[in-house]
């Protein structure tokens, strides 16, 4: 007789061998070029994350473009900057593309260089180098000086906010041509050149105007309609910053509530309520294109100083900005990463500008957006074992994202949950993880002839619930998968509306639906 031991039988379908070790050590599958590179740009900020540090995300990224097409880096460029709101990552794209196909940056360069932080971004990647260039080159400075002439002088004063490079480095670079005598005006006025003042457009002779009378200790009673960090080096006085935080659009306010109360504009309950019905507003929160990620650090960045009025429409912002969310049909888990590692920065970390949101408030975030929308889910949090943890789907997404980031931390043991739900017999259509995927404690010798103990826990339940789908969402970013793309199983990465969009769609339409990479190539060049 055969033995036993060798050669008993495996539950479900004969899961393929692991071809790779995650960044932890653990067995796992690797990704596909396209979808590597798509997942890195989906999640990717080039900072130091748990496992990565700046510099290797940035030699991952640049080795995986060698290895995709041109198409679809541009494609992949196109999506991030557009619908995951990315800006490191499509900049680094685009600078790429400057070397790899300068014809397809020109192709998208207006609409992944769409703004003067982008434009910023894009000039620094090319000289520093890192693209095999050091100057910008002929195409990309023509493609620079087309997007200053597109601009009003308005548009390119205001873009003169920011360094490193500034507006004014990147003229002196590209040498534009002005064709007004407005344009030539406002460039002899960056550059510090002899102008003539007169020529100005009039919101930058206002904004002198203001600068001169306040240096001179006067205090003009209208604050003139510029970006309030060209006038932070002014001794403004509070009514000065109530004027700036009431006509601040929704994002420069949610971005700025601890700066307003510094400077007292938060004590005046009349300014505080605007803000709060700022906040709040559905209409603004659409038009800001603002993700629940946003809102979300808004609420947690938020200092002793901002009034509970704020913070409740912060609240009420998220309910709005989770609009997105599936309502999923059948029975549904979300089985949430409560590891250490998860308690990392979700954007990396950076010198001086580190977010306090953690991967697992995002985790949470999305988990109890889940269970907003669908009151029967069942959320599973792990760590290197399955942690009880009861939420209640009436309670407020803040609440129960902060009960989750509360579980204590531990290894990463993606097969656990799983484990668990068959161990109960559950049935399930949809379950979604939510974690950074760096499984390493149910590696076990057998693994790399058997397959990964989540995709094989996978298979189990599967054999009890033929119609279920796996959706394994990476917070953090990742060239490897616990559990490689198939008809039941979706793999994506990020944490914009965009995750959700492809959940729904993955949830509606199955293997119909499109993948990760089939969502970047539907991109139109």
């Amino acid at each position: 007789m055969a033995n036993k031991l060798l050669f008993r039988s495996t539950r479900g379908r004969l899961s393929p061998a692991p071809d790779t070790r995650n960044s932890a050590g653990g067995a796992a599958y690797r990704m596909s070029a396209e979808h590597a590179l798509a997942q890195l740009a989906a999640t990717g900020c080039l900072n130091s994350t748990f496992y990565a540090s700046a510099g290797d995300q940035l030699d991952t990224v640049l080795s995986l473009c060698g290895r995709c097409e041109p198409e679809f880096v541009a494609r992949t460029a196109l999506y991030c900057r557009r619908r995951g709101q990315m800006k490191d990552l499509p900049a680094l794209l685009c600078a790429a593309l400057s070397v790899l196909s300068p014809g397809l940056m020109a192709e998208v360069f207006d609409r992944v260089i769409d703004s003067p932080k982008m434009l910023r971004n894009f000039v620094q990647v090319v000289r520093s180098g890192v693209v095999a260039r050091k100057s910008l080159g002929s195409l990309p400075k023509r493609l620079v000086r087309d997007w200053l002439d597109a601009r009003t002088d308005e548009a390119v004063f205001f873009a003169s906010v920011g360094n490193s490079p500034s507006v004014a480095d990147i003229v002196r670079m590209v040498h534009p041509k002005p064709r007004t005598a407005g344009r030539e005006a406002l460039y002899g006025y960056l550059l510090g050149r002899e102008h003539d003042a007169s020529a100005l457009a009039p919101i930058v002779r206002e904004f002198e105007a203001y600068k001169a009378a306040v240096i001179a200790g006067e205090r003009p009673r209208q604050v003139p309609d510029v970006p309030f960090q060209m006038l932070t080096a002014l001794p403004l006085d509070a009514e000065a910053w109530k004027q700036i935080a009431l006509r601040g659009s929704w994002q420069v306010t949610r971005q700025n509530l601890n700066t307003y109360a510094r400077h007292g504009v938060l004590t005046d309950e009349r300014v505080a309520r605007a803000i709060a019905k700022t906040l709040a507003d559905g209409a603004e929160i659409e038009r800001a294109r603002a993700f629940p990620y946003q809102v979300l650090t808004a609420w947690s960045m938020a200092g002793d100083g901002v009034p509970r009025v704020i913070r409740t429409a912060l609240e009420a912002a998220l309910r709005v900005s989770l609009r997105a969310v599936p309502k999923l049909d059948g029975r549904v888990f979300v089985l949430v990463d409560v590891s250490g590692s998860m308690h990392s920065p979700v954007t990396g970390h950076r010198a001086g500008s580190t977010s306090k949101v953690r991967c697992l408030d995002v985790a949470g975030l999305v988990a109890a957006a889940v269970l907003g929308r669908n009151a029967d889910a069942e959320v599973i949090a792990f760590n290197d074992a399955v942690v009880p943890c009861r939420l209640n789907p009436r309670d407020t997404v803040t609440t129960n994202a902060e009960k989750l980031a509360a579980l204590p931390p531990g290894g990463t043991n993606c097969s656990a949950p799983l484990r668990e739900m068959n161990r109960r017999g559950v049935g399930a259509d949809m379950v979604i993880f939510v974690s950074d995927s760096e499984s390493w404690m149910d590696t076990s010798p057998h693994s790399w002839r058997r397959g990964t103990e989540t995709l094989r826990e996978w298979e189990a339940l599967r054999q009890r619930c033929p119609r279920a789908r796996l959706v394994c969402i990476d917070l953090q970013p990742n060239t490897t998968t616990q559990a490689p793309d198939r008809e039941d199983i979706l793999n994506i990465g990020g944490f914009s509306d965009a995750v959700f969009e492809v959940v729904g769609r993955f949830a509606r339409e199955g293997n119909r639906a499109q993948h990760w990479v089939d969502v970047i190539n539907a991109e139109s060049i």
